[in-house]
């Protein structure tokens, strides 16, 4: 089961027992993948649910519902201040492979990019792709990027932590020893938060924690953070 191709549906194309693929969908199986009459896909919606479906023609049939227990017993929200260049492509991709939850990207002060709304669609179609992958049941929210200070004042989870090279702070790996529930975990850009963006952190109820002695790149930080989340809470 775990061999076949899956692709991720939106749960308006399933009627029924009748799957209607998209005209990508279709090039994707019949052209790509040379699928024939009969061959067997998995649909997920990335909410939850996984069916295994028939190709029937150009179009799909829902055979029966499939259960799916891939997920983190804990919700990550990864607050990420954008990296230069491509590198939130990586960021996206590994940390949904890794199990996040939701990936809200900040501008900060030292924030290089300014990504155009074509750059949020790519980051979704990579989240999706990336849970196809990873057989993930859920596809991870991606958020539209604003400004730091939007989004630590919209934040409203008891677990708050705001990752700091710099400093006399406990590490993550601790913090998680004692740890249940939801987590919301900022990162910051290329030379880190400022004292400034710390400070309002902090005054909002985030808690300043380590990942280590080393000074992590802005694309390993993240990394990083879900691994060690993921190796804690996996049971």
């Amino acid at each position: 089961m775990s061999q076949l191709q899956r692709i991720t549906i939106d749960p308006c194309q399933i009627q029924e027992t009748q799957l209607f693929l998209t005209p990508q969908q279709q090039h994707y199986l019949l052209r790509v993948l040379r699928s024939r009459d009969g061959d067997k896909f998995i649909a997920m919606d990335g909410i939850g649910n996984w069916w295994l479906a028939q190709l029937i023609g150009e179009q799909g049939q829902i055979l029966e519902p499939l259960e799916v227990k891939t997920e983190l017993p804990v919700s990550i929200t990864l607050m990420v201040a954008l990296p230069k260049g491509n590198g939130f492509d990586d960021v996206v991709r590994c940390c949904t492979e890794l199990g996040v939850t939701c990936i809200a990207p900040v501008l900060s002060d030292r924030t290089l990019l300014n990504p155009s709304p074509q750059k949020l669609e790519r980051w979704r179609r990579i989240a999706s792709e990336a849970a196809e992958q990873s057989e993930r049941a859920f596809v991870p929210t991606i958020l539209e990027p604003v400004a730091f200070s939007t989004a630590i004042n919209e934040c409203a989870s008891t677990h708050r932590y705001i990752c700091e090279a710099r400093g006399d702070y406990p590490h993550l790996r601790t913090v998680l020893n004692k740890f249940s529930g939801e987590i919301i975990i900022a990162i910051g850009p290329e030379g880190g938060w400022t004292d400034q963006e710390l400070e309002i952190a902090i005054k909002s109820g985030f808690e300043p924690i380590s990942l280590g002695r080393r000074i992590l790149r802005a694309v390993t930080a993240p990394i990083v953070a879900l691994s060690l989340i993921a190796a804690t809470c996996e049971v």
